[in-house]
């Protein structure tokens, strides 16, 4: 079930992936048809533009700090926060900062 990730041994997700330059980053951990896990990394000024998920989506922050704008409203989710986007409700997400999160959407 799990993929691109070393089994039976302790780690920090946030040492999973890596920032890149001017670029949104995403690894996938699991992809099914029941849950998708993904991890992704910003840089600063980086975004993932609106759209809708067929799933509940649960965004854990890593690091550092990421601006959610869900249904026109907008949150700054910080490091050890967690929320989550409603099926359906539009959502975009932003570097305001560098950051990484881990994302869980339940289908």
């Amino acid at each position: 079930m799990y993929k691109n990730i070393e089994k039976q041994k302790k780690l920090q997700l946030k040492n999973q992936i890596d920032y890149q330059p001017g670029q949104v980053v995403s690894k996938t951990l699991v992809q099914n048809d029941t849950v998708s896990m993904t991890l992704f990394s910003f840089d600063q000024g980086e975004e993932i533009s609106a759209h809708a998920s067929g799933g509940d989506a649960m965004v854990t922050v890593l690091e550092g700090t990421g601006r959610f704008t869900v249904g026109g409203e907008v949150f700054f989710v910080n490091e050890g926060e967690t929320m989550i986007m409603p099926k359906g409700i539009p959502h975009a997400v932003y570097g305001e900062e560098r950051f990484k999160m881990q994302l869980t959407v339940s289908f």
